[in-house]
């Protein structure tokens, strides 16, 4: 038993719960290689068990040799308070069930207290399509209840079109901003409305966002394609590693050489054929799911797992996970408000532990959140924004110097932030509310200029600056 840590008997008992709807000590033994008829096998198993239903991952039902051990629901829990656990910080806001808690405690130690791994095959083979499920039957009802835009049935892409220049900017923005792009997202909208880099920005970052764009249209072109082609998933890489490569002919094309991930002892695959085999693997099971939630976190989990191409990897599985989402003409996922800590750390979780409840935490709060962006039901039902309540008065004011300043274009976002600190407001609240006066200064038409006591001759003048 020496070589067998509780760590190992726990992941072991998760594993097989996850391929199957219940397990026992014996089953457990059989599936480490323990001997069934050692005692102190059996207590050790038993440990972890106990240990496993205190903490409300599993519960047991039977008793003696016929007991049994099954999953329990995932039920939420309140999100997490920096009092509670420092290490918790980019998920204060939310919501996570008690598995994540255990798995965001793991991946928060120093790399050197984190077991070395290597990629294991059986995470994506062990996955049976339509009877394994990453989400529970009423998580992908509440997902489906929030992305459903109308009862209508449209044609594939439908919905994604009406949105485009809304999606192109919000989508770009945030998952540029999770690979640490520094471009506002008003200097976002510039780049890609007009073509205007942003002064003292990096050329790559622009591009960055560019290919970006370019990959979204081409998602929304081919959504009346009956699958998601291994071509498609190669061209979305191509698009969105164009001239970010030291070599071009990387670019779509499945890598040859090894990768490592910075901050995690993962180790992706080396062998270029079994990478072939698994990425085709991948493809296949991809298409035989049947629910589009479950394909895009499946996509977004392995994609990212798999390391396929020689970089630009969590890009490419950002927006492969929305083909499902463009293809039923259900709200996209924009990743709006996501934590780049939050998202590292879920992404830990499935490179070191194979773990998916941290990733799917995050996917469910990142989507209700997109929903209320993209649909008019969901904005009606939200509540208001407590910042904007508490900060009305600053809100209106700098929006309203920025028009009647008639502060150009490639100005607005310095004239922000210099308004910004006239106000003095704590750094926290400051950084939150740019945020919200950079949406309203985008979101400003002849229709809702009042709320800024804006005169329409005032704004008629700043639009011809912009």
């Amino acid at each position: 038993m020496s070589k067998r840590t509780k760590h190992d008997i726990e992941a072991a008992v998760l594993k097989l719960l996850d391929a199957e709807p219940e397990t026992s000590v014996p089953a457990i033994a059989a599936a480490m290689g323990l001997s069934k008829s050692s005692e102190a096998d059996r207590k050790a198993i038993r440990r972890v068990l106990n240990t496993l239903i205190a903490r409300g991952l599993i519960e047991a039902k039977g008793a003696a040799r016929k007991r049994a051990y099954t999953r329990v629901a995932h039920a939420r829990v309140p999100p997490i308070s920096p009092s509670e656990d420092k290490t918790a910080y980019p998920f204060q806001e939310i919501p996570i069930c008690t598995e994540s808690k255990e798995l965001l405690a793991y991946v928060s130690r120093p790399i050197q207290a984190r077991a070395p791994v290597g990629y294991n095959q059986n995470f994506l083979r062990a996955y049976t399509p339509n009877k394994t499920f990453l989400f529970s039957d009423s998580e992908r009802a509440e997902l489906f209840a929030l992305g459903q835009v109308e009862g209508k049935a449209r044609p594939a892409g439908t919905y994604a079109r009406n949105i485009l220049n809304r999606l192109l900017i919000d989508l770009s923005w945030n998952s540029s901003r999770l690979e640490g792009n520094t471009y506002s997202l008003l200097e976002t909208k510039r780049l890609i409305e007009l073509g205007e880099n942003a002064a003292g920005k990096d050329a790559a970052e622009a591009q960055m966002i560019l290919n970006h764009k370019a990959a979204i249209e081409y998602i929304v072109e081919s959504a009346s394609e009956d699958k998601i082609s291994l071509h498609e998933v190669m061209s979305i890489h191509a698009l969105l590693s164009e001239n970010l490569l030291g070599d071009p002919g990387a670019s779509g094309r499945l890598r040859l050489i090894a990768v490592g991930i910075s901050g995690s002892p993962y180790m992706p695959l080396e062998n270029p054929h079994v990478l072939t085999e698994c990425f085709h693997l991948f493809i296949e099971k991809l298409n035989l799911i049947d629910d589009p939630f479950e394909q895009s976190l499946f996509s977004l989990a392995h994609l990212s797992y798999l390391q396929a191409f020689q970089d630009v990897n969590k890009r490419t599985a950002r927006l492969v996970a929305n083909i499902p989402l463009v293809k039923k003409n259900l709200n996209p996922l924009s990743f709006i408000d996501v934590d780049s800590d939050a998202y590292a750390k879920s992404l830990l979780g499935i490179y070191e532990k194979n773990d998916i409840s941290l990733l799917r935490d995050l996917y469910t709060w990142a989507y209700k959140r997109s929903s209320q962006r993209y649909s008019a039901i969901q904005q009606a039902m939200g509540e208001p924004n407590l910042l904007k309540l508490k900060y009305r008065s600053a809100i209106h004011d700098i929006i309203g110097s920025v028009i009647r300043e008639k502060i150009a274009g490639p100005h607005v976002v310095s004239a922000v932030k210099r308004l910004l600190d006239a106000h003095n407001l704590p750094a926290a609240d400051a950084a939150e509310l740019f945020k919200v006066i950079e949406t309203e200064i985008m979101s400003l038409h002849d229709g809702n200029i009042a709320r800024f006591r804006i005169r329409p001759s005032e704004f008629e003048e700043w639009q011809r600056v912009q």
